[in-house]
């Protein structure tokens, strides 16, 4: 199973993807889709809608895991981040791939294993699950690939359930 984990921005959109194979995590790739304040937000989110697209035409995910949205007191940022979510979606739908959306605390408790975990811990522990050299970053890739995780470890629990 091949899983596209999204961190969405509509100036840094972070996207992960994580293998299982034989109860194994393997590390496929990561990247950042970067845009600009100086361009207009409907071309801010066409690039991260066309980038989307390219990843899942090279790399063929089975499906694609992204955070569910939380509440924020700026209301204006938390607007836009349901636009890049909103196109993030779109592009994978409309390849046909299902979608799987997943809390703060769900993340945090399947990567690290409580969900009060900082951060840096999940950072760390993903570095850790997917046997990497460093911490990937921008923070935002550790977040993607804590995703694609994420959904792999659900789709585990939910296998051993049948």
């Amino acid at each position: 199973m091949r899983i596209l984990g999204i961190d969405p921005g509509t100036l840094n959109c972070g996207y992960g993807i994580v293998e299982e194979e034989d109860s194994s995590l393997f590390y496929v790739t990561s990247g950042g889709i970067k845009s600009s304040s100086k361009i207009s937000l409907p071309n801010r989110l066409k690039k991260i809608y066309e980038g989307i697209e390219e990843v899942i035409e090279k790399h063929k995910p089975d499906g694609m895991a992204i955070e569910n949205l939380f509440f924020s007191k700026n209301v204006r940022a938390a607007l836009k981040l349901g636009e890049a979510k909103g196109v993030a979606i779109l592009a994978a739908v409309k390849r046909g791939i299902p979608v799987f959306e997943y809390s703060p605390l769900e993340i945090k408790k399947s990567v690290v294993g409580y969900g009060t975990a900082e951060k840096r811990q999940v950072q760390n522990m993903v570095k850790v699950l997917l046997r990497l050299k460093s911490i990937p970053h921008p923070p935002d890739l550790a977040d993607a690939l804590a995703l694609a995780i994420c959904h792999i470890h659900a789709h585990r629990m939910k296998e051993i359930q049948k």
